[in-house]
Order: C-alpha cells, then sequence, then structure tokens
C-alpha cells in the first residue's frame, strides 16, 4: 500500500460482459440492465436542465462540472498512483490566469497595467492547459522522485508561493481585486450574456457554457476512464500499491510519476479555464490553500482512484454550500452570511469533513464504491423446487 491513501479498490480493466447463458452478452442486453437506463436518464437530465433552472442553480451546476475535472485528475495522481498532492490549487490558477493573459487585452484597471496578448479565446484555452501542463513538468523531477508526505509538503510549497506571484505580480494578475476573464469564442459563437432564443428561453452565458461544461467534462471522464483501465493504469495502481515490485517488474516508477504529475495538471488547468469562464473575473484568495483541501476530500468521499468517485464527490463538495446558501433561512443551525451565526460555507465545511472520516472509517471504497457494490449485488437463488 501507498503511504498516502487509504485502500480503495483500483479501477480493474473492463472484463468480457456475459450473458446468463454463458455466452457473450449482445447489446440489446446491454440496453436493458437498469445502468443504461440510469445513465441514459441522467445524461438527458442533464441536457434539458438549462432550460428550466435559474442563474443560480446552472452556475453552482458549472463549479460543480469544473470540480469534476480537476477532481478527476487529482484521482490519477493521488487515488490511483498514491501520490499526494496538495499543491492542485496552483495548477488551477496557472489555468484560469493563463487563460486571462493569452486571451485579454492589454488595459489598465485599479492602478495595474494589465498585459494581454489577445489571442483568439479558444487558442487561449488551449495554451492555458498546456501552461498548467508545461508548470506540471517543471515540477515533475521532484514528483518523480518524492513520495508520501515529502511530496505532499513539496506540493505545499506551491500554493505559497502561487499565493504570492498571484497578489504581487499586478500587470499579470491584477493584484488583490484580480482581473477580468475575456468570454470564450468557439467558431464565431460567444458564450457572453448576449441572449440567443431557444425554444422560447433565453440562453444567457451560463446557459451557454453548461453545454461546452458537459462536453470537456465527458471529454475527460472518458480518457481519464481509458487511462485507467489499460496498461497505464495498471502500471499506476501497481506503483501505489508496491512501487518496488512494480519497478522490478520493469515499471519506470519514476517516469510514470512523473508523467501522471503532467497529466493532472493539465486536467486542473482545464477546471481552472472553466471557472473563470463561470466567475468571468479571476480572483488570487480563492486559488488557496483551502481549495487544495477541498479536492482532497472530493475524492477521498467520492471513492479514491475512481472517475466516478471523483465526479460524486466533487459534485457533494461543491454544491453542498450553495444549497446551504439558499435554503439557509429555511434550515436549522444555518444563518446567512453576515448575519452572525453558523454561515452556509462553515456548515458545509462542517458536514464534508465529517463526511471525510465517515468515509475512512466505514467506507474507504467511497460513496462510488457504495453504488457499485449495490449495483453488483447477485440475485438471490431461486429455491430449487420453484418452477421457472
Amino acid at each position: 500500500m501507498s503511504d498516502t491513501t487509504a485502500e480503495a479498490a483500483p479501477e480493474a480493466p473492463a472484463a468480457p460482459v456475459t450473458a446468463p447463458g454463458g455466452g457473450a452478452e449482445s447489446f440489446t442486453d446491454r440496453l436493458r440492465r437498469p445502468r443504461t437506463y440510469a445513465v441514459l436518464v441522467g445524461s438527458l437530465l442533464l441536457l434539458v436542465l438549462p432550460f428550466y433552472l435559474d442563474r443560480f442553480w446552472l452556475q453552482a451546476g458549472l463549479f460543480a462540472m469544473a470540480a469534476a475535472i480537476g477532481a478527476i485528475g487529482l484521482n490519477m495522481l493521488t487515488g490511483a498512483t498514491g501520490q499526494l498532492s496538495m499543491g492542485h490549487a496552483f495548477f488551477l490558477a496557472v489555468g484560469a490566469y493563463g487563460y486571462c493573459v493569452l486571451a485579454g487585452e492589454s488595459s489598465t484597471e485599479n492602478g495595474h497595467t494589465l498585459t494581454g496578448l489577445g489571442l483568439p479565446t479558444w487558442l487561449a484555452a488551449i495554451l492555458a492547459v498546456l501552461l498548467a501542463g508545461a508548470a506540471g513538468g517543471l515540477f515533475s523531477p521532484i514528483a518523480g522522485r518524492l513520495r508520501g508526505a515529502y511530496l505532499g509538503i513539496a506540493t505545499l510549497a506551491l500554493i505559497f508561493i502561487g499565493q504570492h506571484v498571484l497578489f504581487n505580480a499586478g500587470s499579470l494578475t491584477g493584484g488583490y481585486n484580480g482581473r477580468p476573464v475575456p468570454p470564450l469564442s468557439l467558431f464565431g459563437f460567444t458564450f457572453d450574456d448576449t441572449e440567443v432564443v431557444v425554444a422560447a428561453v433565453p440562453f444567457g452565458s451560463s446557459e451557454k457554457l453548461w453545454y461546452a461544461g458537459l462536453v470537456a467534462l465527458l471529454l475527460s471522464a472518458l480518457f481519464a476512464r481509458g487511462v485507467l483501465r489499460g496498461r497505464p493504469g495498471r502500471a499506476m495502481n501497481a506503483i501505489r500499491d508496491h512501487r518496488i515490485a512494480a519497478g522490478v517488474m520493469g515499471v519506470p516508477v519514476a517516469r510514470y510519476r512523473a508523467g501522471v504529475f503532467v497529466l493532472s495538471s493539465m486536467y486542473a488547468g482545464l477546471a481552472g479555464v472553466l471557472l473563470a469562464l463561470v466567475f468571468q473575473r479571476t480572483v488570487p484568495e480563492y486559488f488557496g490553500m483551502i481549495l487544495s483541501l477541498e479536492y482532497l476530500a472530493m475524492i477521498v468521499i467520492g471513492g479514491l482512484g475512481s472517475v466516478a468517485g471523483a465526479v460524486i464527490g466533487a459534485a457533494f463538495v461543491t454544491l453542498l454550500p450553495q444549497v446551504f446558501t439558499h435554503y439557509s433561512d429555511s434550515l436549522p443551525l444555518v444563518s446567512a452570511p453576515g448575519t452572525g451565526g453558523l454561515a452556509p460555507g462553515e456548515a458545509s465545511r462542517y458536514l464534508y469533513g465529517a463526511a471525510v472520516v465517515a468515509v475512512v472509517l466505514f467506507l474507504p471504497g467511497g460513496l462510488a464504491r457504495l453504488g457499485l457494490a449495490r449495483a453488483k449485488k447477485p440475485a438471490a437463488p431461486k429455491n430449487p423446487g420453484e418452477k421457472s
């Protein structure tokens, strides 16, 4: 076992699915499975939500999508490879601010002369993700050689360095007040507040970004699923469970650790770009240690080493404060921010802190493993005397 992770069952390579009679399961049989119906219904629901939800809930959903992308990347590093990282927020900041600098125009705001390259926004988004990966690549020699608490402390240093740069490099970041985020434009379609009427429903920036976020999350999840279920995933799990044995079997341990660190950084960069587009303004204080700890909570609650677990944990940690904020007047012990009581953000942190402890003690595989175990629970055998 790794020094850094609780025991969690890795995502095993997909085995051939067999029908009850012993043969290979047909496509029609797969469509009849309850899990397939759940996926189809969930996908349809996500597609129609922008037609019914208001801006508050759409933004909450977008925050959850961005968090899920970042959590998937961290889960490949920490959950699948066993490398503890406490600097995930640093790479989100690289993605968010990298997009602003690359896509923004040079201007003056709040006493700062902001630097901007004015690149096409779609190109800036791609380059920002690559920039986050490059930042991870610069740190990867350290990530390839350190493990456990030593790597955790080393990545924690990135947070302090990042916060110093974000607050003091005013020409790039805008200092304490941050800088505005240029809206994304793709194939002539701009994801801004200019309303577009679809089926008698006005679509603003949140509605437009909803579908962009869904596509980004889907592609990120499918790619990570392929990595974890293929040969790289088996090598990552071997490194996590017994690095010496993995090295003896020919797995280049340092190279894999460094490579996964770069990949995780790119996922964080993509999450940072999406967050910046949703917020429409980047501020340094958001990308601090609390954000990194929240990402660790996401993957522990959802399930270490699981793509679905990263998504579930991200939704839990991200949406809980929004629910408490929206319904603070109706919930006991929770009051609106600024009224002197228990603020929604504090209440949510207490709750998912308790959830982390509960998962570690009673459900090491996380919420995703709980659902998977129930789905795979075998049916009770028939009574021998019962007629079929």
